[in-house]
């Protein structure tokens, strides 16, 4: 069970875990007790719950695996887990305000287009499209485009003929978008910093008319990986911090370089470091 996730929920972490023998996910019961409870002391809260099933012959109880998940010290401890359906029997147990809305978010979360795309990236680390793309190139970030959402959408992958903007600023003209895409493409990515700045170019560029933040960071992570042999792990860079650092790159580029410079790890052949930083990378992006 190597295949690991983060999905959020009010900007609080539920880890997950996947059994391919069975086909299913594995979620922390840690985790959710600890946002439908807000307790301070989540894993004492479940030990009672699980006492008093246990007394009451409730049957979930046998239902539930240990499985190895990483904590907040960069460490795996065995973690109390059930699967889908049980959990949502859990969930049902816990008298809670958020648990309503906890369970209408975990049911949707599967279904949701962002999730569909996020099996996509998970699954993009182990097809040999990865190893073919030509490194830091427009076509290269298309053909990621496409692979994410071009199920989903019919201008997947094609360079938008209209101009957009976000936080009150315009990205570059659709007039002159092939031009500046071409530009951009002739910047060297030699060096840290000059791969950020090229990061930062692209993301002024914003080429298509949606998902462009995704495709984007995972471009920016395998030109890395190529030149400097180093990824980002975007879970060490906050939510609130991130975003705040790319809408004022395009006049300061200092925070977005100092975030990602501290971020950078050498796990660049590490499948569960790249199903981590493609969670935090789908993260940022959720409203």
């Amino acid at each position: 069970m190597s295949k690991v996730s983060i999905r959020f929920f009010d900007d609080r972490e539920v880890r997950a875990i996947w059994d391919e023998q069975n086909s299913k996910w594995w979620y922390s019961i840690i985790d959710i007790i600890s946002i439908l409870t807000d307790s301070k002391s989540p894993r004492k809260y479940w030990s009672v719950m699980k006492t008093r099933l246990k007394k009451e012959w409730n049957q979930l109880t046998t239902k539930c695996s240990q499985l190895k998940l990483e904590s907040s010290d960069g460490k795996k401890y065995a973690t109390d887990c059930f699967s889908q359906d049980d959990i949502l029997e859990v969930i049902k147990l816990i008298p809670w305000k958020n648990s309503i809305k906890f369970l209408d978010w975990f049911t949707y979360n599967d279904n949701s287009i962002d999730w569909q795309s996020k099996l996509k990236a998970y699954n993009l680390f182990e097809s040999n499209l990865i190893n073919e793309f030509e490194i830091g190139t427009s076509k290269w970030l298309q053909q990621i485009h496409a692979y994410l959402f071009g199920w989903l959408y019919d201008f997947a992958w094609k360079i938008r003929q209209k101009n957009i903007s976000k936080w009150g600023f315009r990205f570059a003209s659709a007039e002159f978008l092939e031009d500046t895409l071409k530009d951009i493409e002739k910047m060297p990515e030699n060096t840290f910093e000059e791969i950020i700045n090229k990061y930062i170019e692209m993301n002024i560029a914003h080429p298509f008319m949606e998902w462009n933040g995704r495709s984007a960071r995972i471009w920016l992570d395998l030109i890395m990986k190529k030149q400097l042999k180093k990824c980002v792990d975007w879970s060490q860079i906050s939510k609130n911090d991130y975003m705040n650092a790319m809408i004022e790159s395009p006049k300061n580029t200092d925070n977005i370089t100092n975030l990602i410079k501290n971020a950078l790890t050498p796990e660049i052949h590490s499948r569960e470091m790249y199903m981590k930083w493609i969670d935090y990378s789908y993260y940022y992006e959720e409203e």
